[in-house]
């Protein structure tokens, strides 16, 4: 669902693109923590805030961080 604002953001398509872990943490809404394949041994961490069901609102891109590796940890930012 956030594919296409970290595509914007980079400026640049990713045909791989695949979520392989995930931490929550509950907020006015929740900050989900998404580590993502993106190809090769390429890996990003997402932040991603999804509001209250009552707020109807769209998941969004809150940060991110490129230039990770499978093996780095999935920690908060």
């Amino acid at each position: 669902k956030v594919k296409a604002q970290v595509e914007e953001k980079e400026g640049k398509t990713f045909d791989v693109f695949t979520a392989v872990e995930f931490k929550t943490q509950l907020v006015a809404g929740t900050n989900y923590f998404i580590k993502v394949h993106v190809g090769n041994e390429e890996f990003m961490h997402l932040r991603v805030f999804k509001s209250l069901p009552h707020e109807n609102e769209q998941l969004s891109l809150h940060s991110y961080q490129g230039s990770k590796t499978k093996h780095d940890e999935l920690a908060y930012f």
